[in-house]
């Protein structure tokens, strides 16, 4: 009988990692187990677009519900329960930008579904400066709605950012085994933001964690991170939790 000890034969971990089936992962069962049976390293491998003010909702003076208009580097998409969203081309945050006058400070809430199909939620203050993007903390993938309390006087217009969702949860920028960005030998100097391991509020950050490169994103940059993944999040003892975070918010 021969002896395994490679994780890659551990098969109490089952989990496919989502529900979303407009996602590259497919139709997966429930998130209740690990990602495991894998190694223990996970190759994350991206080209992300460019990012843009406007692609998700245009300028406009809102009062209410924010109009969802796709753009650039965004595609507007049914899902299997009949929503309308406006997706990403890969989870990222979003950023509320406002335009010229003397803006009021005002809640934008943006609601959507993660890479996994997990509906989140999150509230952007704009802000009173004229002319400023806000960003956001949580990789969103889809869109589904947006709301503003009150008219802000000037325009706001949502779109996307360079702040891009890991796909597993990173408790602390240790576990990165290596980051590579624009074909590029030497590591990567960009910036990491950890999983947040509390509860998930409106205003919390991802709670996989988020990474933005060194430089500016454009179609054809490609972002490669090896992730090391500790016994929660892989293996006979992983959790749901382990990797891909707490419940969303």
């Amino acid at each position: 009988m021969p002896q395994f000890s490679d994780d890659l034969f551990l098969g109490s971990s089952q989990t496919f990692m989502g529900v979303n089936t407009t996602s590259a992962l497919g139709d997966p069962a429930p998130m209740d187990l690990g990602v495991g049976p894998l190694g223990r390293i996970y190759a994350w491998d991206t080209v992300p677009v460019a990012k843009a003010t406007n692609n998700i909702a245009t300028a406009s003076v809102y009062t209410s519900t924010v109009t969802l208009t796709a753009g650039t580097g965004t595609t507007s998409v049914v899902r299997a329960d009949g929503t309308t969203v406006v997706q990403l081309d890969v989870p990222r945050a979003v950023a509320t930008t406002t335009g010229a006058g003397s803006p009021t400070t005002r809640n934008v809430t943006v609601s959507g579904y993660d890479y996994y199909g997990q509906p989140m939620s999150e509230l952007i203050v704009t802000g009173a400066v004229a002319s400023t993007t806000v960003n956001g903390k949580k990789a969103f993938f889809q869109i589904s709605g947006i709301t503003i309390s009150g008219s802000p006087v000037v325009t706001v217009a949502v779109g996307t950012t360079d702040i891009l969702g890991v796909p597993v949860r990173m408790t602390n920028v240790a576990y990165v085994s290596s980051v590579r960005w624009d074909s590029t030998l030497a590591m990567d100097a960009g910036t990491f933001v950890a999983a947040v391991t509390t509860t998930a509020t409106t205003t919390t950050g991802d709670v996989r964690g988020t990474y933005v490169p060194s430089s500016a994103t454009d179609g054809a940059k490609r972002l490669v991170m090896g992730i090391l993944l500790p016994a929660i999040a892989v293996g006979p003892n992983s959790t749901r939790t382990g990797a891909l975070g707490v419940t969303q918010a």
